[in-house]
Parts: structure tokens; C-alpha cells; sequence
């Protein structure tokens, strides 16, 4: 109930180690952030944008107009795709260095600021690509400064030190993690969101979900990060509906992209494990299968195997939407089952098979959890460990429904 004495119209600054702006009519904050900018000598932008939300969400106008007030020029690579690739990341850092960019602007959903996050490094390693910061050659100790501007509620990327970008060429989908690429300045506007479509509504939701599990129930898990993820999966589980129901819901909107801030925070802490892992090679695969989507589809075959090892912490979180867990590790397929149904219950209800993945299938996705760089990393800390009888198990499990 503490939503209700909530203004949403009222602008937050939420101080992580990125100072977010947050609140319906926050992208007005963009003229203060431009004054920063053009203050620290930051004259010369790169705007980081997929091909139309950035136009469409109302956000480029008012952008555009701060940075002509403040002096501030800029060169707009709008070509990022979902799950952009290290190709765009070095075509934009070309393009970026030759005009001369001292910092980045980035205004989407998760692929332009991990794209634009990934360009902040390059400008600062010129004589570096982005293969070889995904293939984990050297270790950025800078970057350019990042603004991101969110047009979705799922990432947590506006706020946390991650990046996730595609090298198709491998088949790769590597996450980085450097305190570099901590955005400077975020801005979460809930009226930026209401033109998400109807699924990519439901997948960002499913991703911060997903965010929160894992964080919650990895090995570095943290108190911090389990009373985060119990909030964020209560807030999904009551506004996700309403946005569904009406897209133009601003409070829904608005407590969404508060969970998926939270979400980006609970995981900065807790980190990731099987869920991400197992899916990144999904999406490497198959560049236009939706990152939240893919999600979804692991997520049930995910708590059947965790719940076990981390049943009183997943009763807890998971309330909201599998109610009446008691926290026996027995209860496994039943909390993985509940899980299953409230993705059907927000239709979301697909498995692998619907996506063109089969059990032919699971022996290349395996191998390409334990080549893809980075990705072993997060099996080590997953509450199960990192054996490939699990992953294998997890993939088969995520053919068809449970």
C-alpha cells in the first residue's frame, strides 16, 4: 500500500553510484545534465539510439534541445539493434573518434547503453575493438563519461556496471563488469514507456524478475540483494497486469521501472547465475530471439533445479506470484510449476521447441556456456555449481512446458 502516498509526477534524485533521475517528467532533467556536461568540457557527443523509440518515445526532442542550448554537438548512431553486436560497437567508435566525442549519450532500452557503454571504453583505448573487450584481452580501468536515458523497465543497466554485447562471428554473448562504465547521470521517465509494445512490456518485467532470482540466490548473495529482489518481484506481480491492461498506466509504469532500477541495483550486488548464463548462447544463436523472452523460457526449469538448495530465501521472494510455498526443499516442482503458470498467466508461455530449438540443440547451447567467455564465471557462483549435468538438465527441461 506505500505506493498510493507516492507522487509520481514528483522528480526523485535515486543516488547509486549513478546519480538517476527518476519520476514521470524526469527527462526534463536532461538540460541539467547537459550543463554538467558542457562544464567538465565535454563538448562533443555520441548519441547511441536504436532506429526509432528514441524519436518516437519524445525523448530525441527534448535531447536534442538541451544539447544546442549547452553548446554541446553530437553525431546520432541510431543502428543499435537488440543484442547489438561488436560490430556496431566498433563502427560507433570509429564514427565517435572522428568527430572527436568526449562522452556518450545513450537513450533505449539495454542495447544502446551496453553499446554505448562499450563505446565510452574505446574512446578512451583507440588502439583497442570491442573483440577485445569481449573476448576479455585487457581490463579497462576508464571510459568516457555515459548518460542513458531508459526506455524500458527491465535492464538495470542505467544504473550497475554491466554490458552485454554479441560477437556473431563466435557465436558469443559475453557480459563485462567494470566500474567504469557506471553511467554518470540515468534518467528513468515512466512516460517514456507506455510505447513499449505489448510484449517487449511483458519481457523487460521478465528480465528484472529474472535479475532478482538470481541475485537473491547466487553464493555472494547479500541481505541487500534478497530484500531487493522480495520488493521488485512484488511490484512486477501487482503492476505488470495493469500495464498489460492499459499501456498508457503511468503509476504502472512508474513502479515497473522503479522494480527493474531496483532490479539493476539487487544484481550490481548479488550478481547473476543460470538463468543468464544459459540464455546469452540462446540469443548469440538466435540474435532475434528477445533477451526476456528467453528468460522466461529457462526461468521454471530454473527454480526446479535451485529451489532445493535455496527454498526459505525462493518461498519468500517468489510469494507474490506462487503463493503458499512453505521453503521444504521438496517443493521444487511445485514452485517451478507456480513459476510456469504466472508467465502463462501474463502470456508468456513459450519453451524452446516455440522458438525452433530442439533436444538436437542442447549439446551445442552446453558447449556454448563453458566457451563463451565470462559465462563460467556465473555457474560458479550458482547455488547448484557450475557441473554440465545441471546446464544440460535446465536446457532439457526448457524444451516444453514442465
Amino acid at each position: 500500500m506505500w505506493e498510493k502516498d507516492v507522487n509520481i509526477n514528483e522528480i526523485k534524485e535515486i543516488r547509486t553510484r549513478t546519480t538517476v533521475y527518476f519520476g514521470v517528467g524526469a527527462i526534463k532533467k536532461i538540460d541539467d545534465i547537459a550543463k554538467v556536461l558542457k562544464d567538465k568540457g565535454i563538448d562533443k557527443v555520441i548519441v547511441m539510439s536504436g532506429r526509432n523509440a528514441y524519436k518516437a518515445t519524445g525523448a530525441w526532442d527534448y535531447v536534442e534541445k538541451a544539447l544546442k542550448d549547452h553548446g554541446i554537438e553530437y553525431i546520432n548512431y541510431a543502428q543499435v539493434t537488440p543484442n547489438p553486436t561488436t560490430d556496431h560497437v566498433n563502427e560507433a567508435a570509429k564514427i565517435a573518434r572522428d568527430f572527436g566525442a568526449k562522452g556518450v549519450i545513450a537513450i533505449g532500452g539495454g542495447s544502446p547503453t551496453d553499446a554505448g557503454k562499450s563505446v565510452a571504453i574505446l574512446l578512451e583505448y583507440p588502439d583497442k575493438t570491442a573483440e577485445n573487450i569481449y573476448d576479455f584481452e585487457f581490463a579497462p580501468e576508464k571510459a568516457a563519461p555515459i548518460v542513458s536515458i531508459n526506455l524500458t523497465h527491465g535492464t538495470g543497466t542505467e544504473t550497475n556496471r554491466f554490458a552485454v554485447v554479441t560477437n556473431l562471428k563466435k557465436n558469443f554473448k559475453p557480459a563485462i563488469a567494470y566500474d567504469c562504465i557506471y553511467p554518470m547521470f540515468a534518467i528513468d521517465d515512466p512516460q517514456l514507456m507506455t510505447k513499449l509494445s505489448p510484449k517487449q512490456t511483458r519481457y523487460v518485467s521478465i528480465d528484472a524478475v529474472n535479475h532478482v532470482v538470481e541475485a537473491a540466490t547466487s553464493t555472494v548473495a547479500s541481505p541487500y540483494s534478497i530484500s531487493l529482489a522480495k520488493q521488485v518481484i512484488e511490484l512486477v506481480a501487482k503492476y505488470l497486469p495493469k500495464a498489460i491492461a492499459n499501456p498508457e498506466d503511468l503509476e504502472a509504469r512508474y513502479f515497473l521501472a522503479y522494480a527493474a532500477m531496483m532490479g539493476g541495483v539487487s544484481f550490481d550486488n548479488g550478481l547473476l547465475h543460470y538463468t543468464h548464463a544459459l540464455e546469452h548462447p540462446l540469443s548469440a544463436v538466435k540474435p532475434e530471439l528477445a533477451h526476456g523472452l528467453g528468460l522466461a523460457i529457462l526461468l521454471p526449469a530454473v527454480i526446479k533445479e535451485i529451489y532445493k538448495e535455496k527454498p526459505h530465501i525462493l518461498a519468500d521472494i517468489l510469494a507474490p506470484i506462487v503463493p503458499g510455498l512453505k521453503g521444504e526443499p521438496d517443493e521444487a516442482l511445485k514452485a517451478a510449476e507456480g513459476v510456469q503458470a504466472w508467465l502463462k498467466s501474463v502470456d508468456v508461455p513459450e519453451k524452446l521447441t516455440d522458438e525452433g530449438f530442439s533436444d538436437a540443440d542442447v549439446d551445442k547451447l552446453v558447449d556454448l556456456v563453458y566457451t563463451t567467455p565470462s559465462l563460467e564465471g556465473l555457474l560458479q557462483i550458482s547455488p547448484c555449481g557450475d557441473g554440465r549435468d545441471v546446464v544440460k538438465e535446465i536446457y532439457k527441461n526448457s524444451i516444453k512446458p514442465l
